[in-house]
């Protein structure tokens, strides 16, 4: 079993002392720094740090340990949270009919790959929900068109809620969401594109690429915004392909990469490795 950590993690305006104070409150506290991760940024002078702390270690609880570094923060300018790693993230799967993404992470929840719940699983159409449900998982099928648009994308934001879902992962969910949507759940929407953004954006990336004769084809994981296709990169990975391979050979070996970049991606998200800054991440791997 590992051991139970807090996982701190912070973003603010670069300037002398910030390592110095943080570590030194830590150490008032008798914490054990088990691991610790520093970036600053030289061009727009902010500075990121993500600590995990061994949480036997503190001497005081971890409300009070909060309460005292609010103090800290609020003198530094700090964007933080502290999270606790027995405090499973919790993880709302938006899908269609394409199940590679969705099995992916079936398995590796199943397996305690790394520790997220999958709470439910919300679908625009009904094929998955015996695959889903074998899982004992909720399966909701939430039609949608162009007359149910915003009653039905108000039902699956009512679901997310119910749920006390954490974030929300698109594992190929095929239908693009509404602004107001993105805005409310800023910062914890995942989404996996099956192309190496920003090239190829939209639909039908595959084919754009084997049009233009790419050597190249990939997959990105992002964070979701209101412009489409063009939130926070958190991961991205590449596969060579050459004249030989057709669209379908192309889309076949984009399904493995899409699958492990979006696996990777949350397991950065949920172990609180992502922070965000303006439209870029830092991801401390």
């Amino acid at each position: 079993m590992s051991q139970r950590r807090y996982t701190l993690s912070l973003s603010c305006p670069d300037r002398v002392g910030i390592v110095a104070a943080v570590s030194g409150l830590i150490a008032s506290c008798k914490g054990w720094i088990l691991e610790a991760s520093y970036h600053a940024d030289a061009v727009t002078r902010w500075f990121f740090m993500r600590q995990e702390i061994l949480a036997e270690s503190l001497s005081i609880d971890i409300d009070e340990f909060r309460g005292r570094f609010a103090a800290l923060a609020k003198e530094f300018d700090m964007n933080w949270r502290l999270s606790d790693s027995a405090v499973k993230k919790r993880i709302a799967l938006f899908v269609s009919r394409q199940d590679h993404c969705l099995s992916d992470l079936l398995y590796r929840w199943r397996n305690q790959e790394f520790d997220f719940d999958i709470v439910c699983v919300i679908s625009n159409h009904p094929a998955l929900r015996g695959f889903v449900e074998f899982h004992q998982i909720p399966y909701y099928h939430v039609p949608i068109t162009p007359e149910n648009k915003v009653r039905s994308f108000g039902r699956m934001e009512d679901l997310v809620n119910e749920h006390r879902a954490d974030a929300i992962v698109l594992a190929r969910y095929m239908q693009i969401l509404p602004r107001g949507f993105c805005d409310r759940f800023d910062g914890r929407i995942i989404n996996i594109h099956h192309s190496f953004l920003p090239s190829f954006l939209g639909g039908r990336p595959y084919h754009q690429a084997y049009e233009r004769g790419v050597k190249l084809i990939g997959a990105t994981c992002h964070y979701v915004t209101g412009d489409l296709d063009a939130g926070p990169i958190i991961d991205q990975d590449v596969i060579r392909v050459d004249h030989s391979d057709a669209v379908e050979d192309m889309m076949r070996l984009g399904r493995d990469v899409e699958k492990t970049v979006l696996a990777r991606g949350l397991r950065y998200h949920v172990q609180e490795r992502v922070l965000i800054h303006q439209n870029k991440t830092i991801v401390f791997d």
